[in-house]
């Protein structure tokens, strides 16, 4: 039962996007009619600067720290990362949003920092010196996804549900980077 709740709970909560909101009360358009279609972090960097961008990850990686919080406090280590894949579920495909939103990379990095700590720092960083060899984030954020789920699947001690959850939120994320994989190609 506690499984259940806290899977449709992650879904719910992940479905919050913060950029559509904040846009809203700002009064500017939604932040998927432009650039990459989404409303993840990169996009609304595009869109309103460093400010927002880090406003809305610290809202994202906030709600997924919490989130991961309440996981580990009521679940074994090993099933949170299933946690982690329903908070991504909710970011990519928000209820509330018409079913479209971010690529929850923030929100996955948010939800590692309790389970794998190391990790994630080592993925800020990967992500950072990626970045400034690629200038391009969605290339970052593949190297810093696959941190975080190795960072997993270690501290959860190798449980297959850890592991089977941890590889299923990489190729969940990996496959709504797909448009930007066919964009690089084409260039």
């Amino acid at each position: 039962m506690k499984m259940a709740m806290l899977l449709l709970s992650a879904y719910l909560l992940g479905s919050v996007n913060f950029a559509i909101i904040l846009f809203n009360i700002l009064g500017k358009n939604d932040p998927r009619d432009y650039f990459s279609g989404n409303a993840g972090v990169t996009n609304i960097y595009r869109q309103a600067g460093l400010f927002w961008a880090g406003f809305i990850l610290l809202l994202d990686v906030g709600r997924a720290f919490a989130v991961s919080f309440a996981s580990l406090y009521m679940l074994p280590i090993h099933y949170a990362p299933w946690i982690g894949f329903a908070l991504v579920l909710g970011n990519r495909f928000p209820c509330y949003h018409r079913f479209r939103g971010g690529k929850g990379v923030a929100n996955y990095l948010g939800f590692t920092f309790l389970i794998a700590p190391i990790s994630t720092v080592l993925s800020v960083i990967i992500w950072t010196v990626v970045y400034l060899v690629f200038r391009i984030p969605f290339i970052a954020s593949f190297f810093m996804i696959i941190v975080l789920v190795i960072g997993t699947i270690i501290a959860c001690g190798y449980q297959p549900a850890a592991t089977m959850a941890s590889i299923a939120t990489f190729l969940f994320i990996f496959y709504n980077h797909r448009r930007n994989i066919k964009e690089l190609f084409h260039k």
